[in-house]
């Protein structure tokens, strides 16, 4: 008998001691939580600006935490103007952005003073991923980790606000079947807004890569097809986010339309069609206009080859645009008449290997005439050579 109370009395202590300790455990472990259990997620999506930088939208990550008085705004997409040879760093692509951390009092002001609407894409998370995602925030924030090299397509604002939430949740994100688009196509959409010659300025700087077909994720390098993929995206089952909510209204003013590319680009045509109509009845010499035109268009094949190999973009390399903007025109306009006829042929042929990519791709159609003056002005010079 006694043998047993012994036996029941050192079992209770162990209980006792177990529970005591499991208890201790927990609490330790709810101490070590950086958050409140009201403690709050969201996407911060905002519009276009008056800027071309700021044309595209723009996302953030928001931790709010009323209880430990916690409202902060994570932005991927800041980048200094002060940084040493800041424009020659921007055209070789090693230029630097960083994650900076701000008060969402600030964040309001800045994104008002652009004129920028602002939606908040709550997070439907557990607390312990919202804790997961604010402790990645804050090592990231780290003066070692918060600097990155900004890539357009693969990592800038918005695909780092994907990742980061992805990572938060343990890459268990479910994105909708969305049909297969390009990067190119996706620019073109977000440029649609009076911005053409925006656009066909980035359809020639932009090679192959653009033409890459996006999947889901991939998608999401726009601030506002991550606005969408993450209302249409789940976790384990439950929709990723909840009601949306506007902030702020726009208030840019929109840009003026100006003249259309593809308008004044067909007048051009138009009048060197004309010119050179005029000048196979009158017998006029428009070798001027040929050097001029041919010279242009080589010095621009060579900014393209630039930046093709010589700076650090993946998406301005295989710049098919260089097959009408060549600078084998440079030998052209040097030589005139007196050119290979080899390579006047040559040319022509890569006039129109240029205008199939531009429209197989869905280039700007604004680059059909200017190569179809250029291709003409060649043709001439094949007649009399």
């Amino acid at each position: 008998m006694n043998s047993r109370f012994r036996y029941y009395f050192v079992l209770a202590c162990a209980s006792i001691v177990f529970n005591f300790q499991l208890s201790t455990f927990n609490l330790l472990r709810a101490q070590e939580l950086p958050l409140s259990e009201t403690a709050t997620a969201s996407v911060l999506v905002c519009g276009k600006g008056n800027d071309l930088y700021t044309s595209f939208g723009h996302a953030a990550l928001r931790i709010q935490d009323t209880a430990r008085g916690i409202d902060l705004a994570y932005n991927y997409g800041t980048f200094n103007f002060g940084t040493p040879h800041f424009y020659w760093k921007f055209a070789q692509g090693r230029l630097d952005y960083c994650l900076s951390r701000g008060s969402m009092g600030h964040f309001y002001v800045e994104n008002g003073y652009e004129g920028r609407s602002m939606w908040e894409l709550p997070l439907n998370l557990t607390h312990h991923q919202v804790c997961n995602l604010f402790l990645m925030l804050e090592w990231n924030y780290l003066p070692e980790n918060r600097y990155y090299r900004y890539d357009f397509f693969r990592d800038n604002c918005a695909t780092r606000v994907r990742d980061m939430v992805t990572h938060a949740v343990g890459d268990t994100v479910l994105h909708r079947a969305a049909a297969p688009v390009t990067y190119r196509r996706l620019l073109a959409s977000a440029l649609r807004d009076s911005m053409e010659w925006w656009r066909l300025g980035m359809d020639c700087l932009l090679g192959l890569a653009a033409d890459h077909r996006c999947t889901a994720p991939e998608r999401m390098y726009l601030p506002r097809e991550l606005g969408a993929e993450f209302m249409e995206a789940t976790v384990d089952g439950r929709p990723l986010v909840g009601e949306p909510r506007l902030l702020q209204p726009s208030t840019r003013i929109g840009m003026h339309p100006g003249f259309p590319p593809l308008v004044f680009f067909a007048l051009l045509l138009a009048v060197v069609a004309l010119l050179s109509s005029l000048e196979r009845r009158h017998g006029w010499n428009l070798a001027w206009m040929d050097r001029s035109l041919f010279l242009l268009a080589g010095i621009i094949g060579l900014f393209l080859l630039f930046m093709w190999f010589g700076s650090a973009y993946y998406c301005t390399k295989w710049n098919l645009n260089v097959l009408w903007a060549s600078p084998l025109l440079i030998l052209v306009a040097v030589r005139m008449q007196k050119s290979p006829r080899w390579a006047l042929w040559l040319q022509e042929a890569m006039f129109i290997a240029a205008a199939v990519w531009v429209v197989s791709c869905g280039l700007s159609v604004a680059l059909l005439p200017i190569i179809m003056v250029f291709a003409l002005r060649v043709g001439l010079l094949m007649l009399r050579a």
